[in-house]
């Protein structure tokens, strides 16, 4: 049975967020935001996206390494099935991302402006996940906060959670190395993000 934040996406708000979220300009600023993101990495030939919506991430990482395999975790129908129109090539798994099982490792996996939306109580099992399908790379892009705390999302309660998730992460897997960390203003002049704070994770 899904609590209340998956409810919350797999329902009307999560539809009415694939369709509100979209067009050339979120592309082109998530290609900029990944391609600084990449520069600090070594070869990477698969992606896995757990919260992946329409595939906006997707699209910007296809075009900067189109011989990647992509993979996606994503619980709204929709949006997932956006995803599959627009790229069908990416191998898709519609589920909560808790519930994500599989043999597989990737290069990288990664979250961005989904952690911040898990329920509190489901992170450790949501940062075991990343970490053991991850051969290589971690990458969490979220709002950080220095101590957890809740903020109303569109007049919504229980509906994100600010925190330091790269720190939670790094004090959970010593195997696991900071090689990167960044932030991206929503008035950067050409190329704004939603104020979000990236960590590049390595495995050593």
């Amino acid at each position: 049975m899904a609590n209340e934040q998956e409810a919350f996406w797999q329902g009307e708000f999560g539809n009415d967020y694939a369709a509100r979220n979209r067009g050339d300009n979120l592309i082109a600023a998530n290609t900029a935001l990944f391609s600084k993101i990449l520069n600090q990495t070594q070869r990477i030939d698969s992606i896995l996206e757990l919260g992946s919506n329409i595939g906006l991430n997707l699209i910007a990482l296809r075009h900067l390494l189109p011989q990647a395999d992509l993979s996606a975790v994503e619980i709204n129908q929709i949006a997932i099935q956006k995803l599959a129109n627009s790229m069908p090539d990416v191998e898709l798994h519609q589920q909560p991302i808790v519930e994500f099982e599989s043999d597989k490792k990737w290069d990288l996996v990664f979250t961005k402006g989904v952690l911040i939306h898990i329920n509190p109580n489901q992170l450790k099992q949501t940062y075991e996940l990343m970490v053991r399908h991850s051969s290589r790379y971690i990458l969490v892009c979220e709002y950080y906060n220095p101590q957890p705390t809740e903020i109303v999302y569109r007049g919504e309660t229980g509906k994100l959670f600010k925190r330091d998730f790269a720190g939670e992460i790094l004090d959970s897997f010593p195997e696991l190395s900071l090689i990167d960390y960044g932030f991206v203003y929503h008035r950067d002049r050409l190329f704004p993000q939603d104020d979000v704070t990236w960590f590049l994770l390595e495995k050593t």
